[in-house]
């Protein structure tokens, strides 16, 4: 029996690829074990959004290299495709495979072991061709319902290692959620590049999310990172599903409108604080979550206080906060007034702090309140931990809980640390 270990690097569209090749492994006999020394095969899905992605992806292909340099090495993900020349020319890398042929990773390992030529393009490209998977890395179980964008962002990179937007079919989505929910699953979170532009034959994002609400069982669904523009203002309806939970993961990058439009988003910094007034509006304790840039070309202090002045109005339960990065190819590459690492360091430093700030208060609302929690882990001291509907991290002061399993409680405190985490007891309605 072979052993298999897998690395994954950036987003939860990686994530779901890899339980579904892990799984594949799985289920043709190899035994799928931690990323250490004992490894036959290591399986490294990279990410390319920043040079801080490219640099950590190294660093994996490094440490896999020291850990066992006679193993087979597999690189794949977005790095494998911006970079596939460069990382073929590496002699730690055995078969460089792409995200057109990830699906194939598998098929590459048979092949190889079984003394053939192998040249992972020879395989057919398919984005959605994964079997769900029943035994995952996580305790959640992510769904690939669309790949690719076509908002090419000035800054980004995703639509050249990603590929144009493209659908999966309703009727697979489906067929997978119910898969999953009947192997044990609770909890079902969408994921692709661009979400909102889900569009397949009569379903349109707002309709999937509407019709998966609908499949028979006791999880819940949550959406994962989503632009400001893809979806109608009837979509926040389904909120009242109590299977959908509340909270969406918005991604603003700027408050300011210059910078917004030097970015190509397809909002303005208006629309979005007015999309986020009404979401509170309908359902007050809605969790907020975004991605920030900081430094990007032609960013003064004047556009950066429009971005920390926003975040204050929005008072978001978490952000991330990213340095500009040059990615080559991109538009902003060639823009005037780079921004120099120093100030970008600083600006950065700044949103960490609010958003810090905007985080424990956010949480700090929920004393007194009740949450559904499911329990993912048991802790050290034997308490129950795991996330409310609001997506926000909860530990259950009571032992003899099961993991998978939903607990009504009401929040007593909150636990101050790295990562702010609400204190709960059960209740029984």
């Amino acid at each position: 029996m072979k052993k298999v270990a897998f690395k994954t690097l950036g987003c939860r569209l990686n994530l779901y690829e890899t339980d579904a090749i892990a799984a594949e492994f799985a289920r043709k006999g190899y035994k799928v074990v931690d990323f250490g020394p004992d490894a036959d095969i290591y399986v490294i899905n990279t990410c390319t959004v920043t040079n801080q992605s490219d640099r950590k992806s190294r660093s994996v292909l490094n440490q896999s290299y020291k850990l066992n340099k006679d193993a087979l090495t597999i690189v794949t993900g977005c790095m494998a495709t911006n970079y596939k020349e460069q990382l073929a020319e590496n002699e730690k890398v055995d078969y460089v495979v792409d995200n057109e042929h990830k699906t194939s990773v598998l098929s590459v390992v048979e092949s190889h072991f079984k003394g053939e030529i192998v040249n992972p393009d020879q395989f057919e490209k398919d984005v959605f061709n994964y079997a769900p998977a029943e035994e995952t890395f996580h305790t959640r179980s992510f769904i690939k319902i669309q790949d690719g964008c076509n908002h090419f962002c000035t800054y980004c990179i995703v639509p050249k290692v990603r590929g144009r937007a493209i659908s999966r079919p309703a009727e697979d989505i489906f067929e997978n959620i119910r898969k999953v929910v009947d192997f044990g699953y609770r909890e079902i979170v969408l994921t692709g590049v661009n979400l909102g532009t889900y569009t397949y034959e009569s379903y349109d994002f707002e309709k999937l999310v509407e019709a998966i609400l609908e499949i028979p069982g006791d999880f819940r669904v949550r959406i994962s990172s989503i632009e400001p523009d893809g979806y109608s203002a009837s979509f926040f309806r389904l909120f009242k599903n109590p299977k959908l939970t509340p909270h969406m993961h918005i991604c603003l990058q700027s408050g300011s409108e210059e910078i917004l439009r030097n970015m190509r988003r397809m909002y303005t910094a208006e629309e979005f604080l007015q999309l986020t007034e009404k979401i509170r509006a309908d359902y007050p304790d809605f969790n907020l979550t975004t991605d920030i840039i900081v430094g990007f070309p032609g960013e003064t202090e004047v556009h950066f206080n429009e971005t920390v002045e926003m975040v204050k109005k929005i008072g978001f339960g978490h952000m991330h906060t990213f340095k500009y990065s040059v990615r080559k190819g991109t538009r902003a590459e060639r823009m005037p007034d780079q921004v120099d690492e120093k100030t970008k360091t600083k600006r950065s430093e700044v949103i960490r702090r609010l958003g810090e700030e905007t985080k424990f208060n956010y949480r700090k609302s929920f004393i007194g309140k009740r949450q559904r929690v499911l329990v993912e882990k048991i802790n050290r001291r034997g308490f129950a931990t795991g996330y409310g509907e609001h997506y926000i991290p909860v530990v259950i002061e009571t032992k003899g809980l099961n993991k998978n399993e939903f607990y009504n409680v009401v929040v007593s405190g909150i636990e101050t640390g790295e990562e702010p985490v609400l204190k709960a007891y059960l209740t029984e309605d």
